[in-house]
């Protein structure tokens, strides 16, 4: 027993980075219409890209194939990558979120984030694939609405991934992103 909590141990010293972010892949998924999945976490009513933490065995690609997956139930030969975030992007967690018991400590993620084209079936998609799935539905969305939805301290890091991969999907410029205002005046038409 005592050998695997020195291993645990060893594991969080490696995967948290000396300023305390964890480090994680981001994968942001499209269909053939430049629609993006849009991920339900179970049992909650929060949506979020699929994510997951980079293993010590592994490179951020590895890790972005393992937690697709995990997550979603799509294999390889299932997408095809079209970019990669030049550089880690950093969200800090709320300090009501920082589990300060436990060593080291993390505050926030570091993200690799890979932007992939589905190009199989949406019959493929199988989010209980694995015991513990993440999520419990999923639907194609817009490409701006994942910003607007995702829970608050997460969003800067969403925006800034969507606008570094988008020209790959929209090579011409990024679609407009509505804002609420402009939502409810549309609506309201």
């Amino acid at each position: 027993m005592e050998e695997w909590s020195q291993f645990k141990i060893f594991w969080f010293l490696v995967v948290i980075d000396a300023d305390g972010f964890r480090a994680n892949v981001g994968i942001i998924l499209c269909n053939d219409e430049n629609r993006l999945f849009w991920g339900r976490r179970v049992g909650q009513n929060a949506w979020q890209f699929p994510q997951g933490g980079i293993r010590t065995d592994e490179s951020p690609r590895e890790a972005m194939y393992r937690e697709l997956e995990e997550e979603v139930g799509l294999l390889p030969e299932h997408v095809e990558v079209l970019g990669e975030t030049r550089r880690w992007l950093r969200y800090r967690l709320p300090k009501r979120f920082i589990r300060r018991h436990s060593h080291p400590v993390c505050i926030g993620q570091k993200q690799r984030w890979f932007l992939l084209r589905v190009n199989c079936s949406d019959k493929k998609v199988c989010l209980d694939k694995f015991r513990k799935p993440e999520f419990d539905d999923w639907q194609w969305v817009d490409y701006w609405k994942p910003v607007d939805e995702v829970i608050y301290f997460k969003r800067r890091v969403y925006e800034r991934a969507l606008e570094e991969l988008g020209p790959v999907l929209f090579p011409s410029g990024l679609p407009e992103r509505e804002t609420v205002e402009k939502a409810e005046q549309n609506a309201a038409r």
